[in-house]
């Protein structure tokens, strides 16, 4: 289940605003005359009975519409979305003897996670940064379960309802829950009106995500297999 909290969307002038300000109740908000964005937080199918439908994609077309109508100069509908199962991968993948995508440099690095204040630390924190995107992008765009379904429930919903994973926020959320479940990490999904049936069919035909080119450009290129058939 997603986790849900009953909250109205932010509306920002920028995409770009940080999570931590976005989720600060007593941030100061704009004019909605000079807003750009709308921000939903924690939109979810929460009921047993809706599992099998696109209740999030219905309710999110809802909002949407109801918005554009109220504030026409609103372009762009992204979520500010928990990773809750990255950091449980994340420390399976650092124990591996073999991780699909963590050499020895990227673990002595993530070393620094085992302690509770590492983001506090500016030049702990730089260092982190390159090499936890890149898990996360792995995670959320190549880590499957056997049946060949991504890990992240969250993702699952989102892209599962034609969204398109946009950005990876960098402790986008300080909380303890956050900083347990994700490592401080939250993720933008982009509902673009136009590439919503289109990106929902690719991923429930093919398992495709939709990414943005700056989320897959952190993937880590893996290096051809070897020929052991070929001649010397």
């Amino acid at each position: 289940m997603v986790d849900q909290q009953d909250r109205e969307p932010a509306l920002v002038a920028q995409p770009d605003e940080r999570g931590v300000e976005l989720l600060d109740l007593e941030r100061a908000p704009i004019a909605a005359t000079q807003a750009t964005t709308a921000v939903f937080y924690s939109i979810s199918n929460t009921q047993r009975g809706l599992g099998g439908i696109s209740f999030g994609n219905f309710l999110i077309k809802q909002v949407v519409e109801d918005l554009k109508r109220e504030l026409p100069q609103l372009n762009t509908f992204v979520t500010l979305s928990p990773v809750p199962g990255f950091a449980n991968w994340l420390t399976r993948e650092r124990a591996a003897d073999e991780s699909t995508i963590l050499d020895a440099d990227d673990k002595a690095i993530l070393t620094a996670l085992d302690q509770p204040d590492w983001f506090e630390n500016a030049e702990t924190a730089e260092k982190v940064r390159p090499v936890l995107l890149m898990a996360a992008a792995h995670y959320l765009i190549e880590a499957r379960n056997p049946r060949g379904r991504l890990l992240d429930p969250v993702a699952r919903f989102h892209l599962g309802n034609g969204a398109r994973l946009e950005r990876l926020d960098f402790l986008g959320d300080t909380s303890a829950k956050a900083m347990k479940q994700s490592h401080g990490l939250m993720v933008n999904y982009l509902y673009a009106l136009d590439d919503i049936e289109s990106n929902h069919e690719a991923f429930a035909e093919k398992g495709t995500v939709a990414a943005a080119s700056s989320i897959r450009k952190m993937l880590r290129i893996k290096p051809p297999a070897l020929n052991t058939n070929s001649a010397a």
